[in-house]
């Protein structure tokens, strides 16, 4: 890596002022020194050629490579320095014309423009410059390294918005793209944030929110990158189901309920759609652990949720009547959960049951129905009985007749003198229509009605009745009643003095 390399030449600077300037190859005396590489790229780590040819004579003198050229200038290579470190090495070994160097491991450290050098010695014995060739611009490119998706450190309940951080870094150039997926679906995130490294490459982070769900246990996150550098995207990705905690729902049953004494009822504690699958369950009655049975293992359903079954029997005796039943579920480490339901036992001492089941639903229908039946027999017998009484009351009260003594008038007042002033009433009782004969015959001051029917009445309903007024009556002593003129007569005539 970059961090490893080894110096080009030991990192010195060339003792020699450049005197020569131009981009041109430079001809003296025949001489002239190519290099035909104007700009080459290079990828990080691999090995750069730099091409050098030179032709003619120009004098005793090395040719060397410098790395930029003015005052600051680093020579990579001089044969005259033999150096194992170095990364630097010529590709035709004691050539005359051919000064192609390699550079191995190239690094975004050394990214620059390298000079083909050819020195000749002075009179005094030192090196200086006599032609250089244009120059070859190097730079390097980088491939980012595979994208490392993270997310949270625990595991995280539903519904809960959690940020998930995708990173890469060593590349070159610095454009650099990120999408993300949640499986095959497309995710909106935040703008990558790109940095510079210590050895001029570039670091990009990109953070995504994700909310989670039941259905994401396999489900996964992907993190795409785009760069120059790369044929082809490189992926990330992330298994939801490393943070994703799904609690259980929990059912619970009990079978018979209600239990006929001293029979075996199983509790069933049915502990559905959990992940992870770590799940223990425990069971109490009436706040004493009593040991249960469980499946092996949960069973893992199609959707990747975990599904496991436990249950306890308890003998049905009269004396656990009403004891509470208590599940206690702990899921992965979390808080436990109880879960609870009654033992109910039904009482043929009793004739039925000692609760509220003491009855079925199909008992209890029947018992309904017998009483809304019941009822409406009792009241149309009741009805019936009332239509009777009613034609029984009209039969007594009809036929009838009232006696009214009449209104006292001026006339009346002149006649009141006179003994023989009699008042009559008629009772007609709506029989036979018969011409009949008065019956009644009284003296000038008697007070005695007589009313003869046709037969005396043998019962209730033959009863005829006349209400007699006689208010203003004398006190005159009874005179016994007279005789009836005939049998079957049904008019009856009434004669009254007045006083």
């Amino acid at each position: 890596m970059a961090a490893a390399a080894a110096p080009l030449l030991s990192g010195q600077r060339s003792p020699v002022q450049p005197r020569l300037s131009g981009v041109d190859a430079q001809v003296s005396q025949g001489f002239t020194l190519q290099q035909p590489q104007a700009k080459v790229s290079v990828a990080v780590g691999k090995t750069l050629t730099l091409n050098c040819i030179a032709s003619g004579n120009a004098g005793p003198g090395p040719v060397k490579w410098l790395k930029g050229w003015g005052s600051g200038n680093k020579t990579i290579y001089d044969p005259n320095i033999k150096d194992p470190s170095s990364r630097v090495t010529v590709a035709v070994p004691e050539s005359d014309t051919d000064f192609t160097i390699r550079i191995r491991n190239f690094q975004p450290d050394d990214v620059g423009t390298y000079y083909c050098v050819k020195f000749v010695k002075d009179s005094t014995g030192v090196d200086e410059v006599f032609m250089r060739g244009d120059g070859t611009e190097v730079s390097v490119q980088a491939k980012p390294s595979p994208p490392l998706v993270s997310g949270p450190e625990q595991r995280v309940r539903l519904e809960q918005s959690v940020p998930f951080t995708c990173t890469t870094g060593g590349f070159f150039p610095e454009k650099i793209e990120v999408k993300w997926f949640k499986n095959s679906n497309s995710m909106g995130a935040r703008p990558p944030q790109v940095t510079v490294g210590r050895m001029k490459t570039y670091n990009m982070s990109s953070t995504v929110m994700v909310t989670l769900e039941k259905d994401d246990v396999r489900s996964q996150l992907i993190c795409e990158v785009t760069h120059p550098t790369l044929p082809a995207p490189l992926r990330g990705s992330f298994q939801l189901s490393r943070v994703l905690r799904v609690p259980p729902s929990v059912e619970m049953r009990a079978e018979p309920s209600p239990a006929e004494v001293n029979k075996t009822v199983t509790f069933t504690c049915l502990v559905k759609e959990f992940y992870p699958a770590q799940v223990s369950v425990s069971w109490l009655e009436n706040g004493i652990e009593i040991e249960g049975q469980n499946i092996s293992r949960p069973l893992e359903l199609p959707r990747g949720l975990f599904e496991l079954r436990s249950w306890v029997e308890v003998q049905a005796t009269e004396e656990k009547n009403g004891s509470t039943i208590n599940c206690t579920v702990v899921h992965d480490a979390q808080a436990p959960v109880n879960y609870s339901t009654v033992l109910w036992i039904s009482n043929p001492t009793l004739g039925g049951l000692s609760n509220e089941f003491q009855m079925n639903k199909d008992d209890m229908l029947i018992y309904i129905v017998v009483g809304v039946v019941c009822t409406v027999l009792a009241l149309l017998v009741a009805a019936i009985l009332y239509l009777i009484r009613t034609k029984q009351i009209k039969g007594k009260s009809s036929p009838s007749a009232r006696l009214h003594e009449p209104e006292k008038s001026s006339e009346a007042t002149t006649q009141e003198s006179d003994p023989n002033n009699l008042t009559y009433a008629d009772l007609n009782f709506d029989k036979e229509r018969k011409s009949i004969q008065r019956m009644v015959e009284m003296s000038q001051q008697s007070e005695y009605a007589c009313i003869q029917s046709n037969q005396a009445p043998n019962g209730d309903e033959n009863l005829t009745y006349a209400d007699l007024d006689m208010v203003h009556l004398s006190k005159a002593p009874k005179r016994p009643a007279p005789r009836p003129e005939e049998a079957g007569s049904e008019y009856a005539s009434v004669q009254i003095t007045r006083k």
